[in-house]
């Protein structure tokens, strides 16, 4: 049967956005709200999330979670937002407030890095409906406790071991939900769906790499 072309619309100037690779496209997918969440884009420039097709923001970096940083991605994002609030130097009652502030300004979901304890995870899940999500980073961790604590879905980030964590965790879990980083290549990718993850986090090139580029073609013009 032959697969029907997809009407597309571009603007004059809105043409160069970044797309996520197409392999992640053969994922299932996690539903929430109605909402097929596919592909995430791991990163908080605001002007990379402006100009991109991915699914969903995985706004999660490395410091202590702001407020003031999670609502500004929110309100400049055309996408859901899925809100780092902390885990790891962050937690106790401040993750709590974080995550409510989160869901109030309108994220889909948040996020909780893998030194999280479970009691924190069940004083964030008392106060929230918002999934939460939880990073895995070791094979060893313990799905069936962060499950129990109120997780709602898994983020797999445990490097070139990635694929096997996810196939590992879907054969005891064939339900739970799982985004997982896919890689750079779309091999890698399609070995991480093919294990089981429902979604892929996509980690762009920076700002200045995709520049490199253009300034390249600007100079031999």
């Amino acid at each position: 049967m032959e697969k029907k072309k997809i009407p597309q619309i571009e603007s004059r100037l809105r043409h160069n956005i970044l797309e996520m690779p197409k392999a992640a496209y053969k994922a299932s997918g996690i539903l929430i709200y109605g909402k097929r969440i596919k592909t995430l884009v791991f990163t908080t420039d605001i002007a990379i999330i402006r100009n991109c097709d991915a699914d969903a923001v995985l706004a999660v970096y490395p410091f202590t979670p702001q407020q003031i940083i999670a609502d500004s991605i929110i309100k400049a994002a055309d996408m859901p937002v899925f809100c780092g609030v902390g885990g790891g130097i962050t937690n106790g009652m401040r993750t709590v407030n974080l995550a409510k502030d989160a869901e109030h300004s309108g994220a889909m979901g948040v996020v909780m890095n893998a030194p999280i304890t479970n009691d924190n995870i069940r004083m964030v899940y008392d106060e929230i409906d918002a999934p939460i999500v939880v990073t895995v980073t070791s094979e060893n961790t313990d799905i069936q406790a962060r499950l129990d604590a109120g997780v709602s879905i898994l983020n797999v980030a445990c490097g070139k071991e990635t694929p096997n964590v996810v196939r590992k965790i879907r054969q005891q879990f064939p339900d739970v939900p799982i985004m997982a980083s896919g890689g750079n290549t779309d091999e890698l990718i399609a070995e991480t769906i093919a294990a089981g993850a429902n979604a892929i986090t996509y980690t762009p090139p920076t700002t200045n790499e995709m520049f490199k580029k253009i300034m390249v073609k600007y100079r031999d013009n």
